[in-house]
């Protein structure tokens, strides 16, 4: 007896750049080849999403995309609408701001709801800031945290500096973090200044772009940072001994 045949549509999460550049020099034919096919998407910005459209795709309709935003600011009653199309046979791709759909990124929330709905996710391939940052590290691989934002409170933050270094030592994990690119440079100066001397620290900063800088060395060593990190999407990992 055949299965049932799957009249649903599929949601892809398709990938986009890190930075200003050619998406054919870090995206797959596959994800190009998915951009060609579907016209429902999910954004987290419309007007960056429409201009990565075009940029894989010049040739495809602006007048034929059909855009739901999903941010911040989106009501969760609003989410459900937006698979509406799949229930019809269509696919829809859900798009971020940079790099992988769902990854410290708002469109978890419509994938969560894809699956309770039955309905086929297909990741495409392409970079993670977080992931290129961990190879690029030196650290451990095996073991690693994820923690986003830290708080922005200074006494705060570095209370929770010292307790992801208590858990990375008892454990052998790598903490990775991220900050707004214009607290870059102070979140780096909390880090050096807290972290005990010894432990290692790398900075991931502008990954796969022409001015991409990748540096591990301990914290005492920080202190001295001269790289220009204001403004520059930066990934932070530390490990301590």
């Amino acid at each position: 007896m055949k299965p049932a045949r799957d009249t649903h549509g599929k949601v892809f999460l398709i990938p986009t750049t890190l930075g200003e550049q050619d998406p054919l020099q870090v995206l797959p034919a596959s994800v190009k080849r998915t951009v060609e096919a579907v016209d429902h998407y999910i954004v987290e910005n419309e007007k960056t999403a429409r201009r990565f459209i075009k940029s894989i795709c010049p040739d495809k309709p602006q007048h034929s995309l059909h855009i739901s935003v999903l941010n911040k600011r989106t009501e969760p009653a609003e989410i459900p609408a937006f698979l509406d199309p799949c229930s019809q046979g269509i696919s829809v791709g859900v798009i971020s701001e940079a790099g992988c759909p769902g990854i410290a990124d708002p469109g978890a929330d419509v994938v969560a709801l894809a699956h309770e709905k039955g309905i086929r996710v297909v990741p495409l391939t392409g970079p993670s800031s977080i992931l290129l940052a961990l190879m690029a590290s030196g650290m451990n691989g095996q073991s690693f945290a994820f923690n986003g934002y830290l708080p922005i409170d200074k006494a705060a933050r570095k209370q929770e500096i010292k307790k992801l270094e208590k858990r990375s030592s008892e454990l052998q994990q790598s903490q990775i973090c991220i900050e707004t690119p214009y607290r870059n440079e102070q979140f780096l100066a909390d880090l050096s200044t807290t972290l005990k001397n010894d432990t290692k620290v790398c900075v991931a900063c502008d990954i796969t772009l022409s001015t991409e800088f990748i540096r591990t060395q301990t914290a005492a060593q920080w202190k001295r940072n001269t790289e220009s990190l204001h403004k520059r999407p930066c990934i932070f990992i530390f490990h301590a001994r």
